[in-house]
């Protein structure tokens, strides 16, 4: 499996006990949908390498404990220690709506309100504290934010996401 069949679960935090059991933060609003989990990928230096669950269940809030068939003592927890985990992008709930997950989007088209096609969104750029669409027009890159009071429409089927750019923000660019 690559990386790029998967998507981001969570990452591997801490141990929970001397029977190898360990602790994930998870990367969702909704940490229960993965509670009943069978497996999960585990990225060991440039690899994503199946482990099998034995059992799985929330700790807290956003952690989960995982006890791993494959993990049964406290220096097997210690080698998967800070491990990100990944799942395949086909065990993504279906969105709908103007929600989306930003790889879903990677190729749409942008058009806003007042100047129309803005642009190819190239990217996602969540590395911020405000996310933004990466869009190239007329090989410029524009920035746009990612924000409810911007996006007006999601259409999945033409592959477009109508926006209401702020006054002045695409004249800046082109």
């Amino acid at each position: 499996m690559r990386k790029e069949d998967c998507f981001y679960l969570g990452k591997i935090v801490s141990k929970y006990s001397f029977k190898g059991e360990v602790l994930v933060k998870l990367d969702t609003d909704e940490p229960e949908i993965y509670e009943n989990m069978e497996s999960v990928f585990v990225s060991l230096g440039n690899n994503l390498v199946p482990f099998f669950i034995d059992r799985c269940r929330l700790h807290k809030s956003t952690l989960l404990r995982i006890d791993f068939e494959e993990v049964k003592d406290e220096s097997a927890a210690n080698k998967i220690l800070g491990s990100e985990l990944f799942l395949p992008l086909q065990m993504l709930p279906p969105l709908s709506g103007n929600t989306f997950y930003f790889h879903e989007v990677i190729g749409f088209r942008l058009m806003d309100e007042v100047h129309g096609d803005i642009g190819v969104i190239k990217a996602v750029n969540d590395s911020a504290s405000q996310e933004l669409f990466e869009v190239e027009k007329d090989e410029k890159e524009l920035l746009i934010p990612i924000n409810d009071d911007i996006i007006t429409k999601v259409d999945r089927e033409s592959k477009t996401i109508h926006v209401r750019t702020p006054e002045g923000l695409v004249e800046l660019y082109l």
